[in-house]
């Protein structure tokens, strides 16, 4: 078995020793084993790392050294994707083609989509007498999830390097080997010393710290939204910019005349990826009520296509749920939706192996919208069917939950989809199975989050706007 420990935090171009002797220990969730640890750093180790990107941090840093510094991180990570797509399947469970395709493919994309954007950008504009720069914003935190732990790290790091902006990154307690391993690409790719910074540790030390630390200009986080009300509550204090990309509830709304068969199958298909752990899974599959049994039996035909199995055979679809916090909070929901009434298709609580927190592909009807399942993100593969009378009625429930992340609407023609769509209170919406685009912005309305990632609109986000008046 490959040893995955690591001993060392990088800072200042160095992987270094921390300052306290306490270990996370990372646990294989298909196996149960621990596979390896990394440090528990301290608030000292944050503030040594806040020190050196404050002391890398040059202003005045050129496009071409930004150009230079991004295509040698691309060049370097992309040497590295085979070795960290197997590290993702080992440490949070995704299955091979999983890790070999969104886990790692979808970040060089997103990060070939940045180069793109630094390309493509105008630092200056003349607006009447002003002359308008845009200049990079400073020392950025990084505070990343465990659910697709590279993807979330390229979505941050990569533009803040575009941007002249100097970096320290915080990975999740569960997956953070893979991030030890994008920071080998970093060395690999010899940044100037201090560009970017790697602590580990737990969230209410080593988070909290980067979130109030006065010496940080911008926080972006990825994660749930209580824990990202409390960045944007610590970060408020020292008066810094933040970017939250929190939790959703998308609705998959499936309109009159819609390709039924397509729009479930689909909708399943993203409800259940990763595990169904993924903030812009489409958890709600809202349906006419004239076609609700025809799609409770698309969506439980489609679910038993969904193979649970060890993540490393390619035949995997569904892996197990990261940790066994997940695993108990997945079950927990479960147990609680059949309690208040909704009917269980496929699926539910049984235990699907011995060994590992495997959750089998659940499909729930009878969903009231207004309820537990129907409101809160679960973050497994679980999918609530709701039946609506009417457009009017779709648009409600659609609307009716706090968060404001993705979905999608199919509908007879793309403008019927359009013009629901764009009654909709949320960030990003496929419509009749528009695909992926990794340079389009992301991110959430409500208590989704503040802020966009991906593309020009994520690169923007590590600028700051400054304007020169000059004389006439």
């Amino acid at each position: 078995m490959h040893n995955y420990t690591r001993t060392e935090l990088f800072i200042e171009g160095k992987w270094v020793s921390p300052v306290g002797s306490g270990r996370i220990e990372v646990i294989d969730p298909a196996t149960e084993k621990v596979i390896g640890s990394v440090p528990e750093g301290t608030e000292a180790d944050v503030d040594a790392a806040v020190a050196a990107a404050r002391r890398a941090f040059d202003p005045t840093i050129g496009v071409a050294e930004r150009r230079d510094r991004l295509g040698a991180v691309i060049a370097a990570l992309k040497e590295r994707l085979p070795q960290i797509a197997e590290t993702i399947t080992a440490e949070m469970g995704a299955p091979v083609r999983i890790a070999q395709s969104v886990q790692t493919q979808v970040p060089l994309a997103v990060a070939h989509g940045f180069a793109a954007a630094l390309d493509a950008f105008e630092f200056e504009e003349r607006i009447g007498n002003s002359l308008v720069i845009r200049e990079p914003y400073g020392v950025v935190a990084a505070i990343t999830p465990w659910n697709y732990p590279l993807y979330q790290v390229v979505a941050k790091v990569l533009p803040a390097i575009a941007a002249g902006c100097t970096v320290v990154l915080k990975p999740s307690n569960e997956a953070p080997l893979s991030v030890f391993e994008f920071v080998d690409a970093i060395e690999d790719a010899g940044l100037p010393d201090g560009v970017v910074n790697l602590v580990s540790g737990p969230g209410r030390v080593i988070g909290e710290r980067m979130a109030a630390h006065p010496d940080v200009d911008f926080v972006s986080f990825t994660g749930s939204t209580g824990v990202g009300s409390r960045v944007g509550e610590l970060a408020g204090r020292t008066v810094k910019k933040v970017a939250l990309e929190l939790g959703g509830k998308s609705a998959n709304v499936i309109l009159d005349g819609a390709d039924l068969a397509t729009a479930v199958k689909v909708g399943v298909g993203n409800c259940f990826l990763n595990g169904g752990q993924t903030c812009m899974a489409w958890t709600r599959m809202l349906v006419p009520r004239a076609r609700y049994g025809e799609a409770l039996e698309l969506a439980e035909a489609a679910a038993a296509r969904y193979t649970v199995g060890d993540p490393w055979d390619p035949a995997t679809r569904l892996g197990p749920s990261a940790s066994q916090s997940q695993y108990e909070t997945v079950l927990g929901f479960i147990e609680r939706a059949q309690r208040d009434g909704a009917r269980l298709l496929t699926g539910g609580t049984d235990k699907v192996s011995e060994v590992g927190y495997y959750v089998a592909p659940t499909v729930f009807a009878d969903v009231d919208p207004d309820s537990e399942l129907g409101q809160e993100e679960v973050f497994g593969p679980v999918l609530a069917v709701i039946p609506f009378d009417d457009e009017a009625d779709a648009l409600r429930i659609a609307n009716g939950t706090p968060y404001g992340l993705s979905g999608a609407v199919w509908a007879a023609d793309d403008d019927t989809a359009i013009a629901f769509a764009r009654q909709v209170q949320t960030g990003q919406l496929d419509i009749n199975g528009g695909a992926y685009n990794p340079a389009a912005p992301f991110g959430g309305y409500k208590k989704s989050g503040i802020g966009r990632e991906l593309g020009r609109f994520g690169f923007e986000e590590y600028l700051q706007t400054k304007s020169l008046q000059l004389p006439a």
